[in-house]
């Protein structure tokens, strides 16, 4: 009998991790944007009496523990989706109301809560993008999303794509593993059972990724023309362009007279009052920081127009994610929510940029 000298504590990806992330995340901006639309459209309303106030961090919590029990408690695959969208739910309602723990006066509508919840929403961001790179073939990791794959077989709900799925980790696990070894060997057995005639298939039931992405492929075919798709995105970047080069150059008209200047400040903030506002220096390194991606967004978009492609989407990249992550922490700041509207519009636009460049652009060499 062998017994085993060691054992490896190195953690593995789970199989459709990112999938579970990217749940979380939509439902945690979801959360944060729909609850702070029904507390303005209601005028903030509360539960509780004189002495009481039942605060919807206390729900976030609760959707938190949910999530937790559930993915603690039950094993089957489908109960991760379930666990994902909790978690974001309650995240972002535990987030959104950051505000109250970080002042003295619990003020909810403090200035610092929207930059901070969207630090927590951009960090979520990079979690996700690390998680979905694609790695070099682990027989370890391989055999881990076998067996999460094996269990679709023990609910009857293994697809055929699943199925395709799971012959591919198994034959790289028994490709890429030392020759005689446990793992070896387990995986031969697996491949020899999932490879049988008889094994029982569902039917193919698209999730709602799957769904999604199918709708974006079948729109990008009819409507997706390469010539088409440059120009949108040119266009899209050149609108954001002006955008912020137009706050700029009214707060840098207004700089000779003060008074104009404190009614272009007035003018630009959406939200919170003037009070709110840490000084007219912190607000002007904010307009500079955008004219300077705006000028950058321009010459993206004449760059690209000229037919200098790789240079015209590398130059619009750079831009768009400095506009994402810099410029919208101030934005935020200074605008509050209002601005996750034009954070999205970015969003999209990024998306649209990357789309482009993996499609007609991508070479051995890569993108930066």
């Amino acid at each position: 009998m062998k017994f085993l000298t060691h054992s490896t504590h190195r953690f593995v990806q789970r199989h459709r991790a990112e999938e579970y992330l990217l749940t979380m995340l939509v439902c945690f901006g979801l959360a944060v944007a729909l609850t702070r639309l029904f507390l303005e459209l209601t005028g903030y309303p509360q539960i509780g009496n004189s002495e009481i106030h039942i605060a919807h961090v206390l729900w976030g919590g609760l959707f938190l523990f949910t999530s937790v029990t559930v993915l603690l408690v039950w094993q089957n695959a489908r109960v991760y989706p379930l666990g994902a969208v909790l978690g974001g739910v309650g995240m972002g309602l535990f987030i959104d109301e950051v505000g109250k723990f970080i002042t003295q006066s619990n003020n909810y509508f403090t200035p610092w809560a929207a930059p901070i919840v969207y630090a927590f929403f951009l960090l979520t961001v990079l979690i996700y993008v690390r998680v979905n790179q694609r790695r070099p073939t682990d027989p370890r990791a391989e055999m881990y999303h076998a067996l999460d794959l094996l269990t679709e077989v023990l609910d009857h709900d293994l697809e055929p794509d699943e199925h395709a799925q799971l012959l591919e980790h198994l034959q790289l696990v028994v490709e890429n593993s030392e020759e005689q070894s446990d793992q070896k060997q387990l995986a031969e057995v697996l491949l020899a059972y999932s490879q049988r005639g008889d094994l029982h298939l569902a039917p193919e039931t698209p999730d709602f990724w799957q769904r999604t992405n199918q709708v974006f492929q079948r729109f990008d075919r009819r409507w997706g023309s390469r010539e088409r798709t440059r120009w949108i995105c040119i266009v899209a970047i050149a609108a954001l362009a002006a955008l912020s080069i137009f706050g700029l150059v009214v707060v840098a008209s207004a700089r000779w007279a003060p008074g104009e200047l404190s009614e272009s400040i007035a003018r630009l903030i959406t939200a919170g009052p003037i009070s709110h506002l840490h000084g007219v220096q912190m607000f002007s390194a904010y307009m500079a920081l955008n004219g300077a991606i705006g000028l950058l967004l321009v010459s993206a978009a004449v760059i690209w127009a000229s037919g200098k492609e790789n240079m015209g989407t590398n130059l619009a990249y750079f831009g768009l994610l400095l506009d994402l992550t810099v410029s919208n922490l101030l934005a935020f700041y200074f605008e509050q929510f209002s601005t996750i509207f034009l954070a999205l519009v970015q969003l999209g636009v990024l998306l649209a940029v990357l789309h482009y460049r993996q499609k007609y652009l991508h070479t051995k060499k890569g993108l930066v």
